[in-house]
């Protein structure tokens, strides 16, 4: 009687440890399976936690370049600030100086003004002088006119007091018309300054008529030397 109420005690005692074992298994198993969900849990958030760190690093950086970028263009900013700073005082330098510059043009240009003033006097004064000369020109032709009679040409002995070559000469330019003193040099064949000479001498008689526009001088015969060696040609 005894012994089976002790082997009923042990058998209620080991039934009721292994309800309490594997009614603490499964709480373990529960706990391991929390943790378990807890631990991917904590895993996912520190995932995304890195990740959120990540993109925070990733936009401070980019914050970082263009603070930067900024940095630089405001040196590149301030660089010419400085340049217009040195450029507004070099045009407030120039804007002070200018009552002087002004003063000093003006200056010069009243100069200017004078010398041209000047310039145009002077071209009124050879206006004039040229045509004085002209008018004197003028009036000497028409007193040459008048005083035909006093020329030697005028007379029949006029070609008297000529030498042979003077004659040549004068029969050159009367048969071939007008010549230089260069072209009557190949006629005669004297020296240049002799036959320039020789020339002057024929025109200064009143035996030639010299054009002097250009140079060298052109010489021609005057009318009445023209019919006096047709009249010697005549003769001969």
């Amino acid at each position: 009687m005894y012994s089976y109420l002790l082997l009923t005690v042990v058998t209620a005692l080991l039934l009721v440890t292994m309800g309490a074992s594997a009614l603490y298994y499964k709480r373990i198993r529960r706990v391991h399976e929390e943790y378990e969900e807890a631990k991917n849990t904590v895993g996912d958030i520190t995932i995304s936690v890195n990740r959120q760190f990540q993109r925070q690093e990733a936009g401070l950086r980019a914050v970082t370049h263009k603070i930067e970028i900024i940095s630089s263009e405001n040196e590149k900013v301030v660089k010419k600030v400085e340049e217009y700073d040195k450029q507004l005082a070099t045009l407030a330098a120039i804007i002070e100086d200018a009552p002087a510059i002004e003063q000093k043009l003006s200056t010069q240009i009243e100069g200017m003004n004078k010398k041209v003033d000047d310039i145009k006097a002077a071209q009124n004064k050879i206006m004039h002088r040229i045509a004085e000369v002209e008018k004197i020109r003028y009036t000497a032709q028409v007193s040459e006119a008048k005083i035909e009679a006093a020329i030697p040409i005028k007379k029949e002995k006029a070609l008297a007091p000529l030498t042979e070559t003077e004659l040549t000469a004068l029969e050159t330019i009367a048969k071939e018309g007008e010549k230089t003193a260069p072209e009557i040099r190949e006629k005669i064949k004297l020296t240049r300054e002799h036959t320039a000479r020789l020339m002057k001498k024929l025109y200064e008689d009143g035996y030639l008529e010299r054009d002097t526009h250009k140079m060298p001088y052109t010489y021609r015969l005057k009318e009445e030397m023209q019919k006096i060696l047709k009249k010697r040609e005549a003769r001969a």
